[in-house]
């Protein structure tokens, strides 16, 4: 919903503001005023192309600002901001934050509908008919149209599994060759996980055993052997245990050497297993440099790393055993796809019951708000069409669209070439009341749907987008005093001639509005218009 909308130098616009009442909204105004720029204005703020000669002459910029409330929400709204530049750059803020006209079109645009007389409306795609009767029919056909969406999701899973099968049986030549070779290869090797990393580990000690055992030998020597260090330090400690006895000082430096002694015996023995442990095998150190250049070989081959190759094997034999077992996974994958099809075929047939059932009855519905809108015995007709089974969508197996046919014994027209924009209008007009909230919009704006509109069918008009404005929020552009009478607000259009015209946006109420109304009648401001503007006030109760 909109709660208002501020605009700043858009074509002849120099500064508006409309605050929206929730229900029904008027604009009126003499043609050429500017109504249009408000439109633009709304346009602008759900995401449609700016043009920089949108911008009032001699200004940089326009600036359109407007605030929104989704449906049910409690919160402080939406904040939507779109300046458009003399040089025909648009910027965009949303809730104060940079956005995209791309952001606004998802966000902003599905709360909004405008139904122009020349706009690109739901109702002229064949398209939208069939989420049109799917909205109003509610859960009835929801459950089945999920059910058939999902049953065509599987039969295409299948379809596609059965075409790589297919094409893996009828596989042949160099790719065949290349998947033999690449299994026969690494099976030859036959790699195991983490073992080229076990021997990257273990080769450097077993390739220099002999000198890490002789290193660990001299290290011995220098230590405990007859010429280590150890005989010295000893002798050192006893003769500073002996003078200690003179001097007490000496036995800490003796303590000192002790700990120092402690530390060299326990590397000594540790030097000594360790040079127990160094095994020395040249049958098994070969073997492990063979075994690592054959991984390695495989790896550069198939690689760059060990998972490569694994992967490689696990792509090359899978292929040969769809190659060698075609025949088998062909069938099995063709008997899946079967029961795929039956199964999307019966769904079809119950989305298409549902739909054929609930369609004449939404076009009915439709017809009665047609006739409340004068249109005689107009209504409209539902068609389907089956189509080719490789044709069906995620919609439905059925080309469906809702045709018009003026009067009974005339041909059932598509909708997009009646002659009348007013009588699309209306009949878009119809629909959205039949739609009721279901249409999941909040806010609808009619531009013209009183086109070529007086008299009874007037008021007709004014009824039911009363009835609207009870599940919407409803703008109306209208020329017609009946429709603006049964408003909760009313705003006029005037445009101010001078040096630089100037449309201007004021709302009216009281005897403003009267004179407003009266105008509408009769083009003055006479008596007798003012009465009858007053009687048409007051029967709508809204003055």
């Amino acid at each position: 919903m909109i709660d208002e909308i501020r605009v700043r130098d858009l074509a002849l616009i120099h500064e508006a503001d409309l605050s929206l009442s929730t229900g029904l909204t008027v604009l009126t105004g003499e043609t050429g005023a500017g109504k249009t720029a408000l439109l633009s204005a709304l346009k602008l703020l759900i995401g449609e192309r700016a043009d920089a000669a949108m911008v009032r002459e001699g200004e940089p910029f326009a600036l359109v600002e407007g605030r929104f409330y989704r449906t049910g929400d409690d919160a402080e709204g939406l904040v939507v901001q779109r300046r458009v530049g003399a040089d025909g750059r648009s910027r965009v803020k949303i809730d104060g934050a940079l956005g995209s006209v791309r952001e606004l079109a998802n966000v902003v645009a599905p709360m909004v509908d405008l139904c122009g007389q020349h706009e690109h409306q739901r109702l002229l795609d064949p398209q939208t008919h069939v989420a049109m009767v799917d909205a109003w029919a509610g859960a009835a056909i929801s459950g089945a149209l999920a059910d058939y969406r999902a049953a065509l999701a599987d039969a295409r899973a299948a379809a596609r599994e059965l075409a790589r099968v297919e094409d893996a049986a009828r596989t042949e030549g160099a790719r065949l060759e290349d998947a033999r070779f690449t299994c026969e290869r690494i099976d030859e090797v036959d790699p195991q996980a983490g073992e080229l990393e076990d021997l990257e580990e273990r080769l450097p000690r077993a390739e220099h055993a002999e000198a890490l055992a002789r290193c660990a030998y001299e290290a011995i020597e220098a230590l405990s052997g007859e010429e280590g260090a150890l005989n010295p330090l000893n002798g050192a400690i006893v003769e500073l245990e002996r003078m200690g006895r003179v001097d007490e000082k000496l036995n800490q430096f003796a303590d000192s050497l002790s700990s120092a002694a402690i530390v060299l015996e326990d590397v000594s023995s540790d030097l000594r297993r360790y040079q127990m442990d160094v095994e020395f095998d040249p049958e098994e150190l070969a073997r492990a440099q063979e075994r690592h250049a054959a991984l390695r070989g495989i790896m550069r081959q198939f690689g760059p790393t060990m998972l490569d190759v694994f992967r490689r094997r696990d792509e090359a034999c899978e292929l040969l055993a769809l190659v060698s077992d075609g025949e088998a996974r062909v069938r099995a994958a063709r008997e899946a796809l079967d029961r795929a099809e039956d199964r999307l075929a019966r769904s079809a047939r119950e989305l298409r019951h549902r739909r054929n059932e609930a369609a004449p009855r939404f076009c009915r519905e439709v017809g009665r708000q047609m006739g409340r809108l004068e249109m005689g015995r107009a209504e409209l007709v539902w068609e389907a069409r089956e189509l080719p089974r490789e044709r069906w969508t995620e919609e439905g197996p059925d080309s469906c669209e809702l045709l018009y046919r003026g009067a009974p014994g005339l041909t059932a027209r598509p909708l997009r070439r009646i002659a009348s924009g007013g009588e699309l209008s209306r009949v878009m007009l119809a629909a959205t009341v039949v739609l009721g909230e279901a249409d999941g919009v909040d806010t609808l704006v009619f531009d013209e749907v009183d086109a070529g509109v007086g008299g009874a069918t007037a008021r007709s008009l004014a009824a039911v987008l009363a009835d609207l404005a009870r599940t919407h929020q409803v703008i109306v552009v209208t020329h017609v005093a009946q429709v603006a009478v049964v408003a909760q607000e009313h705003y006029v259009v005037r445009k101010d001639e001078g040096d630089r015209p100037e449309t201007r946006l004021l709302q009216v109420a009281g005897d403003a509005r009267v004179r407003e109304v009266a105008r509408m009648l009769s083009g003055d401001e006479g008596e007798a218009s003012i009465a009858h503007a007053r009687e048409l006030l007051a029967e709508a109760g809204t003055r």
